[in-house]
């Protein structure tokens, strides 16, 4: 009963969602002198682009953006469980560990990437862009690395003691003990990170230089005032963000019954 009642208010959000989206394509027109076109399709005139375009389209770029961001999603999802696991073995780093996760959070991925482009270089045609790939590694390494240390940090005392008592170091306690109460947290910040790995690709592909791409496919469809086209992959995005955020709560759920609000 539960089930039916939370798909009957996301289909009722959902319809509402369209509705509204429908409302502002018919009242919203390209009225001012500086457009001259309308910005905001119906969902028919995206639905017909997304015939027009075929899957073939969606696919090659598609393919590529979650190629950068799955690769930027492992190097730096290890990268932030590495260190964490180091700051626990090594107490004395934890706050340089802390305010690493921190800077990298703070600093505009947007401003950095320029930097990166120049330092990485552009990537081969129909390759995956160096630059998107750190972007989409710097999205996701302080979501991880807080919420491994949050995790591993409640760890049941008595348990640890235990560990200790045995003789037991470090390292011994964090594979038996905090990387079990670390888990739950974990997945959930891997839940947050894969949709944010895939807003770093895209973000990453404006500077890159990538010819292939959400990114470039975007930008060339925005230049050439295609609005239903840029619509239609902005839904596309979207719809492959929430698909990652399902499929590592799915995961979560599997491997961690125990916890509470999977």
């Amino acid at each position: 009963m539960t089930k039916l009642r939370s798909w009957l208010s996301g289909g009722v959000g959902t319809l509402g969602i369209i509705g509204l989206w429908w409302l502002a394509a018919i009242t919203v027109t390209g009225s001012s002198e500086k457009i001259s076109y309308s910005p905001v399709p119906t969902p028919i005139e995206v639905l017909q682009q997304f015939g027009t375009d075929g899957f073939e389209f969606f696919w090659k770029n598609a393919s590529v953006t979650v190629a950068e961001a799955s690769i930027g999603f492992l190097w730096g999802n290890l990268t932030a469980l590495a260190l964490a696991a180091l700051a626990f073995m090594i107490p004395k780093i934890e706050n340089l560990a802390t305010q690493l996760a921190v800077i990298t959070y703070c600093v505009p991925i947007v401003a950095i990437g320029p930097i990166i482009r120049l330092v990485i270089g552009a990537p081969d045609s129909g390759e995956p862009a160096g630059a998107a790939i750190a972007l989409a590694a710097l999205s996701v390494f302080f979501t991880t690395m807080v919420g491994a240390l949050t995790g591993a940090k409640s760890a049941d005392k008595a348990a640890l003691d235990v560990v200790s008592v045995f003789g037991g170091k470090a390292w011994h306690r964090l594979i038996k003990v905090q990387l079990l109460s670390a888990l739950p947290s974990i997945l959930a910040a891997l839940r947050i990170a894969a949709p944010a790995a895939f807003l770093g690709a895209i973000l990453g592909e404006y500077v890159g230089g990538p010819d292939v791409g959400f990114g470039p496919a975007m930008v060339n469809a925005q230049q050439s005032l295609e609005v239903a086209r840029v619509w239609a992959l902005a839904l596309a995005s979207g719809a492959i963000a929430g698909l990652a955020y399902a499929a590592f709560g799915s995961l979560a759920k599997l491997v961690t019954p125990w916890a509470r609000g999977n």
